[in-house]
């Protein structure tokens, strides 16, 4: 196989490995196969026209026919001619299955069911990237940069599948590219990789290198491509507290794990809580059984976000340990308070994976197995390196805190340290926001009554109203316009209370988890993910976090917020019971099917919980991401043009021409062309109305050239005038050594500054201009010139035919 047969085989292995991200997006990888097949094919059309002498531009329009044809035989076969080409009713079918795949991905959460929809966005962005990276890589031969779209379409997957997978998909893409750049060239390899491959091994009886050092090269790629590999993969493991990286996920599980660095990293949880809201249908993703008498209050809380920067609402950077046997005293609970001790037990769909074990608040110990860590700010308990909810089974014990409306009016103040690090908001923070706050809690006599107020306000009084078509948004803008427009979610309803909370002295956060359910025949409660929820708890000393519920129509009010509420008497911790006084009603209490607020405002008869329609604001589709990936790349990659079109040019000329002494001609001039565009490179114009002796002084002297380089440019203009001059050209020798030399010596003799500019944005790059200018010329001289001999020919040819005038 030649060379370029084997980089486009390559080239197309690296576009499924890196694809392989993709699969924990949808149900079935069925359609990796029909990508696999569709890339192949255009592969293979990409080889047969470039057997042929056709410009290069050429090659990439055949394929991209390729692709278009394969993709309408597979999607829109019964609108196409002959079932493969495309008509106006085939690209119609094509906008109609487009639009389909974004609505569906904005419906369903991950792994999602492979539609046709979505079928057509991920084998057509594979698509899209297998062309780029056979054309980089093997069209303009420019595999490093081929590594643009490989990583383009690895970040997407693992955007969206949120690190499902971690390291074995990283794995998989980052071999697919080193196999790639292994197949470049064993003269480009043996450029860069002279560290790794050693000096030329000579044979004792010959001045000549071993036989065996033309497979020198390929050892030296393996032997970088393993080093750059393990690095990758070990430097993370070593340094787990360093974060960010495309191996983030492999530290910390599927991401928003932890690694073993002992922290764990922010992560904001709102996009998961969209996305199970916007379910079409309600899945199942918890079950429980409980001893709890009153499963009304019993949320599942899976984490809080403490952090408000006025751009979003973030869950802060803490300290994890290992999971205790019992864990320690909820914060800021105090005897006095009544306690209800109760256990849980919660098994997990096999399709729901999250980081965070949801739980009851405050859990006092937890029994589950597998790699889990415990974070006692939050007091939640975080998979390590991959481990998930997905199948979990476990059981939580936990306490049900049944404060008095006394005891939380008469409640102290909190520590400084924890009301410094719990009511600050950013200085962006609009002044209505405030001033709101101070309206609605005007003449209360202490921070429960505040509380009470702002809970009220947004549920009762204010006019607000559960509206889930409000775009989502918990930053300083989207606060503003909710208090202005009064519509919105759980999203919106929970943090605009907890930073008015803040505002007013009054320690808070956000709580994102379940609401408790519906109950079961079996006694069990049915959690779904229509029961994704946010709420605020707010912090009084002696009693702890304390749930609030500002959002109408969804979950409970607590009864320490309701006058005249009763409260519960402390009960002894025991098991889920089997007993039908101790298990959760199978008919729903009216607790249970109508909210506090609801029966409140005379809604229960019109608004049942089970009626109450899922949001439908959704997340980018994948298209729109996948286009905004792309075009950043595009951007980024723009101004490194220059760059990478002097990187090809070098390989070119230190590879150009054989080995054999005749080709020493070409081999010569070539790096002395190289030798003009480094000193060009760093500020020193090209002059060719001088020698090559005297050109050579002149880059020396301008250049500041030490001996060695100075040696070196002098030995390469002896070798232009030998071969230009010299009746029996003799070629040169070390001359990749030599060209080294010398851009080393005017890098080190220029600024900053001046090495920057030659790197990336070189002088000599102009080339390109002036040779496409010289082939515009060409090709506006030739244009003339055939129009002249055409016009021409046309005049001779009327003159020819045309009828002589008579005389008479």
């Amino acid at each position: 196989m030649s060379g370029r047969g084997r980089l486009a085989l390559c080239a197309f292995a690296a576009t499924l490995m890196a694809a392989g991200a993709l699969v924990p997006l949808v149900e079935s990888s069925l359609w990796l196969l029909q990508a696999a097949v569709m890339v192949a094919v255009m592969s293979l059309v990409g080889a047969l026209v470039r057997r042929a002498p056709l410009a290069r531009a050429l090659t990439v329009v055949f394929q991209t026919v390729a692709a278009v044809l394969v993709l309408t035989s597979v999607f829109t076969r019964d609108e196409a001619l002959f079932g493969f080409l495309p008509t106006p009713d085939a690209l119609r079918e094509f906008g109609d299955l487009f639009a389909s795949g974004a609505d569906d991905v904005g419906r369903y959460a991950t792994p999602a069911p492979a539609t046709d929809g979505i079928r057509l966005m991920l084998i057509g962005g594979v698509l899209l990237i297998g062309l780029a990276v056979d054309t980089i890589a093997v069209t303009f031969r420019s595999a490093a940069a081929a590594g643009l779209p490989l990583l383009a379409l690895y970040s997407v997957a693992a955007g969206l599948s949120g690190g499902s997978g971690g390291w074995v998909w990283f794995l998989l893409a980052a071999t697919g590219y080193l196999l790639l750049l292994l197949a470049e060239g064993r003269d480009r390899l043996s450029q860069w990789g002279r560290v790794f491959g050693g000096t030329p091994r000579t044979s004792r009886f010959s001045a000549l290198p071993d036989a065996s050092e033309g497979r020198a090269p390929v050892r030296t790629g393996h032997r970088i491509g393993v080093v750059a590999l393990g690095v990758a993969l070990a430097v993370p493991a070593a340094l787990p507290a360093l974060d960010g990286g495309l191996l983030a996920n492999a530290a910390r599980g599927a991401g928003t794990g932890v690694g073993g660095g002992g922290t764990i990293s922010a992560v904001n949880p709102l996009v998961s809580l969209q996305d199970n809201l916007n379910q079409p249908e309600d899945r199942e993703a918890l079950r429980y059984k409980t001893n709890a008498k009153n499963t009304q209050d019993l949320y599942l809380r899976i984490m809080a976000l403490d952090k408000f920067d006025g751009t979003s609402w973030r869950f802060s950077q803490r300290s994890v340990e290992d999971v205790p046997d019992r864990l320690p005293n909820p914060p800021g609970l105090r005897s006095g308070i009544s306690t209800t001790e109760i256990t849980t037990n919660v098994s997990a769909a096999g399709w729901y994976r999250q980081n965070y074990l949801p739980m009851p608040y405050p859990a006092t110990q937890v029994q589950i197995s597998g790699r889990w860590r415990f974070e006692p700010t939050g007091r939640t308990l975080v998979g390590d390196r991959g481990q998930s909810t997905r199948g979990a089974q476990y059981e939580a014990d936990s306490l049900q805190v049944n404060p008095t409306r006394e005891q939380l009016a008469a409640a102290p103040e909190a520590s400084p340290e924890l009301r410094r690090e719990y009511t600050e908001v950013p200085s962006s923070l609009p002044d209505v926001v405030r001033q709101t706050a101070r309206q609605v809690t005007e003449g209360s006599a202490n921070d429960y009554e505040k509380a009470v107020k702002l809970q009220d306000w947004f549920a009762l009084d204010g006019g607000f109203t559960y509206n889930t078509e409000v775009d989502s948004g918990t930053g300083v803008t989207a606060i503003t316009r909710f208090l202005q427009n009064k519509e919105g979610f759980c999203v919106h309803f929970s943090f605009t209370m907890a930073a008015m909370a803040r505002t007013l002295g009054i320690p808070a956060r956000v709580a994102v988890g379940f609401t408790p359910g519906t109950p079961q025949p079996d006694g069990s409660m049915s959690v779904g993910l229509r029961d994704a929820h946010a709420w605020p708890e707010l912090y009084f000393e002696g009693v702890g976090w304390t749930r609030f519920e500002p959002t109408p129509s969804r979950g409970t009010t607590p009864d320490y917020t309701r006058p005249e509420a009763p409260s519960d008497s402390p009960s002894d911790a025991g098991r889920p019971s089997t007993d039908a006084s101790d298990e959760p009603s199978t008919a729903p209490a009216d607790s249970d099917s109508c909210p506090a607020q609801a029966r409140r405002l005379d809604e229960c008869d019109t608004a049942a919980p089970s009626a109450v329609l899922a949001p439908t604001d959704s997340g980018p589709p994948l298209g729109t991401v996948l286009g905004i990936v792309l075009g950043t790349l595009a951007a980024l990659l723009l101004p490194l043009l220059p760059l990478l079109w002097r990187i090809r040019v070098r390989a070119q000329r230190l590879g150009s021409g054989g080995r054999a002494p005749e080709d020493a001609v070409d081999r010569t001039l070539a790096a002395w062309r190289e030798i003009t565009d480094t000193a060009w490179d760093h500020g020193i114009p090209p002059d060719d109305s001088r020698t090559p002796r005297k050109a050579a002084a002149r880059i020396v002297q301008l250049g500041g050239l030490d001996e060695e380089a100075a040696d070196a440019v002098h030995r390469v203009a002896r070798s232009v005038e030998q071969v230009l001059y010299a009746p029996d050209p003799r070629p040169g020798t070390g001359l990749a050594d030599d060209l080294r030399l010398i851009r080393e010596g005017l890098g080190a003799s220029a600024t900053r500054w001046t090495r920057i500019r030659a790197l990336l944005a070189p002088r000599s790059s102009v080339r390109v201009i002036w040779a496409a200018s010289e082939r515009w010329t060409a090709l506006t001289a030739r244009w003339a010139a055939g129009r002249e001999r055409l016009l021409t020919r046309w005049s001779a040819t009327t003159t020819r035919w045309r009828p002589s005038r008579l005389r008479g």
